[in-house]
């Protein structure tokens, strides 16, 4: 990896990201911050691309045929470029926007070029493909991205991915890690659809739309009963701009995805994982909480950072921009880029509210270990206890926005070795 600094100031960078990712549970504590709205308030807003960006469109022909891709900035050669790739239902816009359009999302970018990859048939305006037409299967969209890449002249990435987009963008890394330099994963599903899944989704199929079935995809049940405006915003994005014919063709294409067969490293075993740093990201209410739960057992612990945000459904990147983006922030410093950027807007309100507190309350004596050990449930791997550090006698809603640091417990509690960190927001 080429930087931009000076070698041995690299590891200095590396660790001071991870040690602002690990004070973010005491700092995120003190914090009282006014409510950040996300950008879909208005239906427009989900698809609108705030024009801060040089952008080109091209329709690139790959060795499985066309892909519609969008490059916002100019690729610099000393550093990837972030490339996205979308969940089904979805494309770069409506799946995107609302993160890239934030302000803290948009100091990243000006040190880094933005590449939008669409699935084939996605974007807006898509025609339909012609009868017989078969759609790629996820190892044929993955192995579209180095042409892609070779097209903008792009030696490597930092991919940001979700539900199928991290899919197909985690087997790209697996077949060409010399071209992937980092992987922000939201709702990551490693695992072929079960018999079990597959029966589920045909009988639905016969009794419910498609329409029905991705939003049943992307958002929790909880989220469905109670953010109505979300759901009617997507629902419709759905229904009125997204080729029917060919989301099928890919919604098939995501059913019939087969193991990424990955597994945790041991050492003295060769075995199939990936070699670049990954953020995890998925909402406590996500219905891919279980698989993105999995997939963090599989990976390099040492190289992995779990994301559970607080207050969150099936898209962090459109309910909860201010934190991915800071998350994202650290995750990139930790790769050792960007190591003078100023705060990100969480910060700075942190900062401030951390002063506050201090001229108020003086001398008062401060305790972080008074909250004890919790424990959660989830489905599919049984009872994990888990032990947060808090201020004891401090009460707080669960709305405060705090972010909490704790050892990943996902493999058996007697195994020995390195932990992968967890981060709840």
């Amino acid at each position: 990896m080429n930087l931009d600094i000076p070698v041995h100031v690299f590891s200095i960078i590396k660790f001071e990201a991870r040690y602002q990712l690990l004070t973010m549970s005491t700092e995120f504590q003190d914090a009282h911050l006014a409510e950040v709205k996300p950008l879909v308030e208005k239906e427009e807003a989900i698809t609108r691309l705030l024009p801060d960006f040089d952008v080109q469109e091209q329709d690139v022909e790959t060795m499985h045929g066309m892909v519609h891709v969008t490059m916002c900035g100019t690729p610099r050669g000393n550093r990837p470029a972030i490339l996205t790739y979308h969940d089904i239902g979805l494309n770069h816009k409506t799946c995107f926007n609302p993160l890239f359009n934030f302000e803290d999302m948009q100091e990243i970018t000006q040190h880094f070029a933005v590449c939008h990859v669409d699935a084939p048939g996605q974007q807006d305006g898509a025609p339909s493909f012609q009868a017989g037409y078969i759609y790629p299967s996820m190892d044929q969209l993955a192995e579209m991205l180095p042409g892609i890449l070779k097209q903008f002249g792009l030696k490597s990435i930092i991919g940001m991915g979700t539900g199928a987009g991290a899919y197909v963008l985690t087997r790209f890394a697996l077949n060409h890690p010399d071209m992937v330099e980092g992987l922000v994963l939201i709702n990551i599903n490693p695992c072929a659809e079960g018999w079990m899944d597959w029966a589920a989704t045909k009988i639905s199929g016969w009794t419910n739309a498609l329409p029905d079935l991705v939003i049943s995809h992307l958002f929790g049940k909880e989220e469905i009963h109670s953010n109505h405006d979300l759901i009617h915003t997507y629902r419709q994005h759905i229904i009125n701009d997204m080729n029917q014919t060919n989301l099928h063709l890919f919604v098939n294409s995501y059913n019939s995805r087969r193991d990424l067969e990955i597994e945790r490293p041991v050492p003295g075993l060769n075995v199939v994982t990936l070699q670049c740093p990954v953020l995890l990201v998925v909402g406590d209410s996500s219905p891919a909480v279980d698989a993105v739960v999995e997939c963090n057992s599989k990976l390099d612990p040492t190289r992995t950072t779990l994301l559970k945000m607080a207050d969150c459904g099936g898209l962090p990147q459109v309910s909860q921009p201010a934190k991915l983006a800071e998350a994202f922030k650290y995750f990139v410093q930790g790769m050792g880029y960007m190591p003078s950027a100023s705060m990100t807007r969480l910060m700075r309100s942190r900062t401030a509210s951390g002063s506050s507190v201090t001229s108020l309350e003086g001398q008062r004596s401060r305790s972080h270990t008074g909250e004890g050990t919790r424990s959660r449930s989830h489905t599919g791997e049984g009872t994990r206890s888990r032990s947060h550090t808090g201020e004891g006698s401090r009460n707080r809603s669960h709305t405060d926005t705090r972010i909490e640091l704790t050892p990943n417990s996902a493999s058996n509690a007697e195994q020995s070795g390195p932990k992968s960190m967890e981060v709840s927001c």
